[in-house]
């Protein structure tokens, strides 16, 4: 550009400055190149020429070597001078700023650093010769570039330090007075949370090790889960944030986690692995160290920007200089994170004995295409309670959705339920609302279980600020959310007498049938049912098949029976012409055992 030698001598200011400036500053992320070759024309001249001769009065301050002198006006060969650039309107320069700074992440992404900065150099000229008056719009704008640029110089220094599976010091363990605050409440009255989170650890830390290796970020950040959840994949916070890694609901949305009435993948340790890693990267890429990119963890990236904003410095240096802004909770949780490290890196210098970890998580994978509870999987591959919904707590009712779903099954398993899914019972969910008009003696909790929900969603749906005061007559609204239902096939006309709880949709869905077809049977007008009040069920048109039919086949082929309405293991073994006791034991039953309209009974 056409400047007078006395500023072009004030701009004079090589990248070599700019790097010496950046590490006087503490970035702990910068880098000094060996030599750096002269750039009249580097980022942030006049920003960092002032702030270099600020530094030289001081006695550490780095010492910067003067530019060469400028030939005099009369030493230019005026016909071989270049032509001055056109002077440009204030608004169009901070475009063009800010356009330089775009094609910077560009580069950046494609390796190529010296470019990178060479943008950014080009972006701070321009921001920084705009003539933008007492325009306060612009004003802002400028603020803005001049914060974003000095943030992705950093970033990019940092970047250049970080090497791809080598991560061991990525995270600096940091011993101040927050640190070691934490150390002691480990040490004391969290001692015991701490080692039986450390115990967890072991079920799912060497997945995610791996995963950590896979994505190139730091090992450390695997201990990230002892502070969020203790190593709990059902972990609810006050929040609402869930899981393991301790999502909530809008940041999971942003990092492809779903959500509906049958999962729920924040509680996926697999799936929510993967979206932390996502959702770090990203904070690192956009804070340049690891403590801010926690920091954004724990409170979200817009609470730390404002907290950067609101310094007086205008620049972010390090971590600890923004701290104290910082949400108090978050004034623990990377404090805490760094005291964790420090324990399981060195326990015996903190009096702890690590327990050993529990054995890591070992699972195949099945495709189940219907729903079905994981109680009755269990039961069908003589696995303890509750092995299949410890391996899949993503599932919100314990039962898999009625669409293709890969289960997590024991490893070796797999082909064991995969023979016995045709004789597990379906699994249905009602999800309508339906009204309880509350009689006398009756609770919350009573109601609760009757519908197989709980209290507070009880409270929630109906606005309760107390569970212990109810009136007689009160209306209270209840979702039947995940009953279990088991689908009976109608071999003819059946009577059934309407139950508390009970609507024409729960009772179709049951029996296999319609509510048009209820509603025709029973000469029904709407949708209101009485408890007491008496249906007939029958097949829908086109399905029915008559009782004797069936027993007759059944009788005739001796091989299985389904069970309908009124039956019991006894008049089902005198249909069949067995004795009671080899009709329970080749079906695994025994006398108290409940069995079920649609179940399948095999014959001995």
């Amino acid at each position: 550009m056409g400047y007078p030698p006395q500023v072009k001598n004030a701009l004079t200011i090589t990248s070599s400055a700019l790097l010496l400036l950046l590490a006087s500053m503490g970035c702990t992320g910068v880098a000094l190149p060996p030599e750096a070759p002269a750039n009249p024309q580097s980022a942030g001249a006049a920003t960092v020429a002032a702030k270099t001769v600020e530094a030289a009065t001081s006695p550490a301050a780095p010492e910067i070597v003067a530019a060469p002198p400028v030939a005099e006006p009369d030493e230019i060969d005026v016909a071989a001078a270049a032509p001055p650039e056109p002077i440009l309107d204030p608004t169009d320069q901070l475009e063009e700023a800010l356009g330089s700074y775009e094609s910077s992440r560009e580069s950046w992404q494609h390796g190529e650093f010296d470019e990178a900065l060479h943008s950014l150099d080009r972006a701070y000229e321009l921001m920084l010769t705009a003539e933008i008056g007492s325009d306060a719009l612009l004003e802002q704008q400028k603020e803005d570039l001049r914060h974003l640029i000095s943030r992705r110089v950093i970033e990019i220094y940092a970047s250049r330090r970080t090497v791809v599976g080598d991560q061991s010091g990525a995270i600096p363990i940091v011993l101040n007075e927050y640190v070691e605050s934490e150390i002691k409440r480990f040490q004391g009255p969290e001692r015991r949370f701490f080692l039986e989170s450390y115990q967890r650890s072991g079920l799912y830390r060497p997945m995610i090790v791996k995963a950590l290796q896979e994505a190139g970020l730091p090992e450390d950040l695997s201990w990230l889960p002892l502070v969020e959840s203790g190593f709990k994949v059902r972990a609810l916070s006050r929040a609402r944030a869930l899981g393991l890694w301790q999502f909530i609901a809008s940041t999971g949305y942003r990092y492809d986690l779903e959500r509906n009435d049958f999962y729920d993948q924040r509680m996926d340790p697999e799936r929510a692995t993967q979206a932390a890693i996502a959702y770090l990267r990203d904070l690192h890429g956009l804070f340049g160290d690891w403590m801010t990119a926690l920091a954004g963890y724990n409170c979200g990236e817009h609470n730390v920007l404002r907290a950067i904003k609101r310094q007086r410095a205008e620049y972010f240096d390090q971590f600890w200089d923004v701290f104290l802004s910082l949400p108090r909770e978050t004034r623990r949780y990377v404090p805490r994170m760094l005291a964790t490290l420090a324990i399981v890196n060195d326990p015996q210098k903190y009096g702890f004995e690590l327990p050993e970890p529990f054995a890591p998580l070992r699972f195949d994978t099945l495709e189940i295409r219907r729903s079905v509870s994981l109680a009755d999987a269990d039961r069908a591959m003589n696995l303890e309670k509750g092995t299949l919904a410890a391996l899949n707590p993503e599932l919100r009712h314990a039962a898999t959705p009625p669409e293709t779903y890969s289960l997590k099954v024991p490893r070796g398993s797999s082909s064991t339920l995969q023979a016995s899914l045709t004789d597990l019972p379906a699994w249905a969910t009602s999800g309508s609302l339906s009204v309880h008009r509350v009689a006398r003696g009756e609770t919350l909790s009573g109601i609760a279980r009757r519908y197989r929900t709980n209290v507070r969603d009880l409270m929630a749906l109906n606005n309760l600020r107390s569970p212990d005061r109810l009136s007689v007559g009160q209306r209270i609204t209840v979702r039947g959310s995940a009953t279990r239902t088991r689908v009976a096939t109608l071999e003819g006309e059946v009577s059934y007498t309407v139950r508390r709880g009970d609507s024409l949709w729960n009772i179709a869905n049951r029996y296999g049938t319609t509510v048009d077809t209820i509603r025709r049977d029973n000469a029904l007008r709407g949708n209101m049912l009485q408890p007491g009040q008496r249906l007939v069920l029958r097949p829908p048109a086109g399905s029915r098949s008559t009782t004797s039919t069936r027993t007759a086949s059944t009788a005739a082929s001796g091989s299985s029976y389904v069970v309908r309405p009124g039956d019991t293991m006894a008049k089902i073994s005198g249909r069949m012409g067995v004795s009671l006791e080899r009709l329970l034991a080749a079906n695994g039953l025994s006398s108290r055992s409940t069995i079920y309209p649609g179940q399948t009974i095999r014959a001995p």
